[in-house]
């Protein structure tokens, strides 16, 4: 067994069997938790709430089977439980005792537009056990919204209508053998007063960020950890993507102005309920801090909370986001330090779809490289990592590169002096010459 290796944030070295100090301590998460004391029976349409349509106004109803991307979770007999795994997976950035599994139950298209969500969940619940629903929805150019809880009494409401949504469970449980048993879900789904609602711009906000590491551990969404990874772990399952997947990519930039575009694979560090890149509302938590802080920075700087993070344990740094060790390094960190990060599914749904254009990178072998001019030989100004989802300003033609879509001379422009080819990403609807 080697020795556990120097932390790089600061902390204690890790321990064999815990190799980092954000436990996340058997408690429930705060947002959206069903306390089911056995079948909700809950049917219709929503329940009247101040400022929107009554019910039955575009009211329509989806009942999906359980099945769909299961990440911990099983599913027999009609019925999703936690799975048993054969052994312990070792945590990434979220820590600890309390076993949780996601499964995502796919994609509904309506008849008509709606943005409100009741979700009555059918379960068994033993003592300490919960499920959470989170919905979600798409708009005409492709991106997806935030995942926006769903709680008894309590609908989601997505920031536009939409006709295309997802819903997606997490089960909750103790350490152990018991387990939260889903039996049925209905989506009753409605639409807001007609209206448009307005939108902050897209949040870009400066953050300490931690490195992650932990090569061989298992991320929220399941994604074993491998050397060189690129993706970052937020404190907020809100913007939790898919392994492999980018539909929540972030840029993570330096004070040099060198930057990681990667997507959200891992919730952490410290907190699970603390998407503080949001105003609140719809914050989940912590509304009294600023926008763009992060409950740990406020407790290490402020002592807010006593110093403490939400469950309870000491902060000793202020990250608001954990960085895989290949972000880590394409960005040229020594240590931990602050960067300005650019949360790119943000405040995009007020845009014209017309106007909207992105690629995805598609290369799981290494990361593309960020250049300054569409040439190979140009300046190495970051990386866009396997998944990432990129906006293009316009593409051009350049030196011919060979990539997972073959050889090609057309460059994307991603940002002003900053091209990537064309060769290793998937392109949604073309982007106009530049």
């Amino acid at each position: 067994m080697r020795s556990p290796r120097p932390a790089v944030d600061g902390r204690a070295p890790r321990r064999s069997g815990s190799r980092r100090r954000r436990l996340l301590l058997p408690a429930l998460l705060t947002s959206g938790v069903l306390l089911l004391a056995g079948a909700i029976a809950a049917v219709g349409a929503p329940p009247p709430t101040a400022g929107v349509v009554s019910p039955g106004a575009d009211a329509q109803t989806w009942r999906p089977g359980l099945a769909g991307d299961a990440v911990g979770v099983q599913v027999a007999a009609g019925s999703a439980r936690l799975a048993t795994p054969r052994a312990e997976p070792r945590p990434g950035s979220l820590r600890g005792a309390t076993r949780q599994g996601f499964l995502d139950l796919g994609t509904h298209t309506f008849a008509r537009a709606v943005d409100r969500f009741a979700v009555p969940v059918r379960a068994d619940l033993p003592a300490g056990t919960a499920v959470e629903v989170d919905v979600r929805g798409r708009d005409a150019a492709g991106r997806w919204s935030e995942w926006t809880p769903a709680a008894p009494g309590s609908p989601a409401v997505l920031d536009a209508p939409t006709r295309t949504v997802a819903v997606r469970l997490t089960l909750l449980a103790p350490p152990g053998g018991t387990t939260p048993t889903v039996r049925a879900v209905t989506v009753h789904a409605d639409r807001v007063a007609a209206g448009s609602r307005d939108l902050a711009p897209r949040a870009s906000y400066r953050v300490f960020a931690t490195r992650e590491g932990l090569v061989g551990g298992t991320t929220a969404n399941g994604h074993v950890i491998t050397e060189d990874d690129q993706f970052v772990a937020l404190p907020s399952r809100r913007a939790l993507d898919v392994d492999g997947k980018g539909d929540y990519t972030v840029r993570v930039c330096t004070e040099a102005g060198r930057c990681a575009t990667v997507p959200v694979w891992d919730v952490g560090p410290w907190n699970t309920d603390d998407d503080y890149w949001n105003a609140n509302p719809p914050r989940q938590n912590w509304g009294d801090l600023a926008q763009g802080t992060p409950q740990a920075q406020a407790a290490y700087t402020d002592h807010y909370h006593g110093g403490a993070d939400g469950f309870g344990r000491q902060v000793r740094n202020p990250a608001g986001i954990d960085l895989a060790d290949g972000v880590f390094h394409a960005l040229g960190l020594q240590n931990n330090g602050w960067v300005t990060v650019d949360y790119l599914w943000t405040g995009r749904s007020g845009e014209a779809p017309a106007d909207v254009h992105l690629a995805t990178a598609d290369s799981p072998a290494a990361p593309v490289t960020v250049r300054s001019a569409p040439a190979a030989g140009a300046a190495d100004e970051g990386v866009v990592g396997h998944g990432a989802v990129v906006d293009v300003q316009c593409r051009t033609t350049g030196d011919a590169v060979t990539g997972s879509h073959g050889a090609s001379s057309e460059w994307l422009r991603i940002a002003a002096d900053r091209y990537v080819p064309a060769a290793f990403l998937t392109a949604g609807t073309p982007a106009p010459a530049c």
